[in-house]
């Protein structure tokens, strides 16, 4: 009797000294798991942060795949994601808005915005139907600058790297985009660009309408096109760029252009910001917002940034708002990321998944860029085959804010664009491939131009003689794609 009782003495002590965990050390582990580190520690001591709350239901997209048409896609996916987020947030909304505390809700992944404190965090990672609690950092991203400004009316004719990737051959069948529009996520754009202007989808040739067209998801929600960094015009005037005097700079100067803002002037992003465009992207609103229209959703995104999990940005955020963009039937091209020339550089969302078509750097004499990220993708343990494809992506020339044009712009962000830009013209002459991303991308990949050096500094061998880590599956090659049967 007397062990026993020693023994449960011995065992309340250990609790209250803390060295057998009590039910509600437990519990708290529990949430706490489902808690980012990042969110933990800036709610320590009484601090508030921005975080993600992502839920537990996720919309099922996988008949996306069965639906034959881009436009059946869209309006499949957005309704299916509108309807699992209406039916699934109610009651955190209810109790976000009973307390006052701000928060934004999001569609195209089952996730709201919170600003709260670690008491909040806990309260709601307790929930069931909450999955995980992610952090919403404000991200930099170090993004290429030109090294040259041009005098006004230079004129170079069609650039290297446009013939490069065999758009001018695809434009002599009678291609140039007509009917199709691409997209960028990025700095912004200036749309009356003499380059972008009569690209631009809000532009009929007399007045101007950024409706469905425009929105800035920065702290600035400029109502009109703007870009303060350049990169955001730099990338679309690679898709499109024709200024009809001579500056031939896009590869598909015939297709219309629309952009969301998701980095302010110096670069700066937040996952949250991603997420706001890629879902004004698969459904466009109004400037003044408003329900979102899927039949106004672009053809393609050109993505030339990324969202590193070193500061913060968690690895899965962005996952399945990718996976949706691409089952909208939308062409979701990344920049393979700058940090080579190791092997396994590919490392950060969004570039890491494998429903995005990665695009690494060539310079003119078609070697890999040393800066260009390699794969296989270790970040999220897969091991899988990076990049897609290669492109032209040293010392670029293209247009810049202030009606100017620039040159000697290198990284894969100026590679990627090629990408996005190219698939105007290969739907335009293939319309049978309209919204299948799986096809379009097989058949880039399998036109491309095979490269392969074993001598390149970093070079990084790949799984068949096909692909490799280095260069993908090789050098656009859009005459190539156009022609195959």
């Amino acid at each position: 009797m007397k062990s026993r009782k020693f023994l449960l003495g011995a065992i309340l002590a250990a609790l209250i000294a803390g060295m057998v965990p009590s039910a509600w050390s437990i519990q708290t582990d529990e949430m706490n798991g489902k808690i980012a580190s990042r969110v933990l520690a800036e709610t320590a001591n009484g601090g508030s942060t921005e975080a993600l709350v992502v839920l537990t239901q996720q919309a099922d997209l996988s008949a996306a795949a069965t639906l034959k048409t881009k436009l059946e896609k869209g309006y499949f996916v957005v309704n299916s994601l509108r309807t699992v987020a209406s039916r699934t947030q109610g009651p955190i909304l209810s109790l976000l808005q009973q307390r006052g505390i701000p928060y934004q809700s999001f569609f195209i992944v089952n996730m709201i915005k919170v600003t709260g404190d670690r008491n909040l965090m806990e309260e709601l990672a307790a929930r069931a139907d909450v999955a995980r609690i992610d952090a919403n950092p404000t991200v930099h991203n170090s993004l290429p600058t030109g090294q040259r400004m041009e005098t006004p009316g230079q004129l170079t004719g069609i650039e290297w790297n446009v013939e490069r990737v065999k758009a001018p051959e695809v434009w002599a069948l009678g291609f140039h985009g007509e009917g199709l529009v691409v997209s960028g996520a990025d700095t912004g754009v200036q749309w009356d660009h003499p380059a972008l202007k009569n690209q631009y989808r809000g532009w009929d040739g007399v007045q101007v309408n950024h409706d469905y067209n425009w929105h800035d998801a920065s702290p600035d929600h400029s109502p009109v096109p703007i870009d303060p960094n350049s990169h955001g015009t730099f990338t679309v005037s690679e898709m499109v760029g024709d200024d009809g005097q001579g500056n031939q700079i896009g590869v598909a100067p015939g297709a219309k252009w629309i952009a969301c803002r998701n980095m302010d002037a110096g670069g700066n992003g937040t996952p949250a910001r991603y997420t706001e465009c890629f879902q004004f992207l698969i459904a466009p609103y109004p400037i003044n917002g408003g329900q979102g229209d899927p039949s106004k959703a672009p053809d393609s995104v050109n993505n030339s940034w990324t969202c590193p999990p070193s500061e913060g940005c968690s690895t899965l955020t962005l996952k399945s708002i990718v996976d949706a963009v691409r089952a909208a039937g939308i062409y979701p091209v990344m920049a393979a990321s700058n940090y080579g020339p190791s092997c396994s550089t590919i490392q950060e969302p969004p570039a890491i998944y494998a429903s995005s078509i990665d695009v690494g750097a060539l310079d003119s004499s078609n070697n890999i860029a040393s800066f260009s990220s390699r794969g296989p993708v270790i970040a999220d343990g897969s091991r899988r085959t990076k990049p897609d494809l290669s492109a032209p992506g040293v010392s670029i020339r293209g247009a810049v804010p202030g009606n100017g044009y620039s040159s000697g712009w290198s990284g894969t962000s100026m590679a990627a664009p090629h990408v996005a830009g190219g698939l105007a013209l290969l739907w335009q002459a293939k319309p049978s491939l309209d919204g299948n991303i799986d096809g379009t991308e097989s058949l880039m990949e399998h036109t491309a131009v095979r490269l392969r050096d074993l001598q390149a500094l970093g070079y990084c061998p790949g799984p068949s003689p096909f692909q490799d880590n280095t260069f993908g599956y090789g050098l656009l090659n859009l005459l190539q794609a156009v022609q195959a049967p």
